[in-house]
């Protein structure tokens, strides 16, 4: 590696996430060689978009060879299955980092794989940015800015669907590691606000924020649908507000079949959670006590705005 340390970077996925992110490598950093492998048909819309330098479609050890940061945007099962070869064939003190929407299962797979006495690096990441559209021709510079980048220390692992202790800001040695600086400093050039977490703590919190919601979502859409009648109604009377309340149930099931499988548990506990909630609210449905929900719905509102 040179001074700059991260010179040449390997994306695996060129899909919405790794088209992105090689995008906002292409506006915002310098002298950067950019290596994509996807599908043969993905990684060649890639190049066309000039996100890319290099294609490959085939084997995977010629798309790493001498790169300096391996990117991970891929599925979470693909993931998992291309850790084992990814591990053999980065290069020697490359840094491996995923952007994969769980995280319990790839630490605990890239603990095995990258240990401590190895020279290659693991770090786990999830760029709180997205979109209900997926794939390259969504790809866009921009999708990671001003948008939460959660980082994940190689050695905090766990799971179960308590939220665990917060850990400190510098919560390993990881975060001090040049490589992962390097890195660091990229994700501030793209405009990502960067945040550690345990694998624990991740999953729990991402199962409430952003799997509860899109599974809620999921629920309201195929009830309407289900409730369809020949005019359309009750849809052809729906306003804004509906569309805005199922932006997420435009996500395909594709997106989402790994993360739902992934954290299981703590979205079955949620469920469980928001069940109760809404016996709740049907119960109190001919009281004045649904303002203190409405209220602290509001409140939360005003949170999410002003983030």
């Amino acid at each position: 590696m040179t001074s700059h340390l991260i010179n040449r970077v390997a994306i695996l996925g060129t899909g919405l996430i790794g088209g992105s992110f090689a995008l906002a490598l292409r506006k915002y950093t310098k002298d950067i060689h950019i290596t994509g492998w996807d599908h043969a048909e993905v990684v060649r819309e890639a190049q066309s978009l000039n996100a890319i330098d290099a294609a490959f479609s085939a084997e995977l050890g010629p798309a790493l060879e001498n790169a300096d940061l391996v990117y991970i945007a891929l599925p979470i099962s693909a993931t998992l299955d291309l850790l084992p070869e990814i591990a053999r064939h980065a290069a020697p003190n490359a840094l491996v980092t995923d952007a994969c929407s769980t995280k319990v299962r790839i630490t605990e797979d890239a603990a095995d794989l990258f240990p401590p006495d190895s020279t290659k690096l693991f770090l786990g990441g999830h760029p709180m940015a997205g979109r209900e559209r997926s794939g390259i021709a969504h790809a866009d510079a921009d999708l990671f800015r001003n948008n939460t980048y959660a980082l994940i220390p190689p050695s905090t692992t766990g799971t179960g669907f308590a939220p665990p202790s917060v850990p400190s800001p510098i919560a390993s040695a990881a975060d001090t590691d040049p490589r992962v600086s390097a890195f660091l400093r990229i994700l501030e050039k793209i405009g990502a606000r960067t945040l550690w977490l345990g694998t624990q703590q991740h999953d729990y919190a991402v199962g409430l924020a952003s799997h509860l919601p899109q599974l809620a979502a999921v629920a309201l859409g195929s009830f309407l649908y289900d409730h369809l009648d020949e005019n359309g109604l009750p849809i052809t009377l729906a306003g804004p507000g509906l569309r805005d309340s199922l932006r997420l149930a435009g996500s395909p099931y594709s997106t989402w079949r790994d993360i739902v499988l992934t954290n299981k548990e703590v979205l079955s506990a949620a469920l469980d959670l928001f069940a109760r909630r809404i016996d709740d609210l049907r119960e109190r449905l001919a009281s004045r006590d649904l303002e203190a929900d409405f209220d602290a719905a509001n409140e939360l509102y005003k949170l999410l705005r002003s983030l």
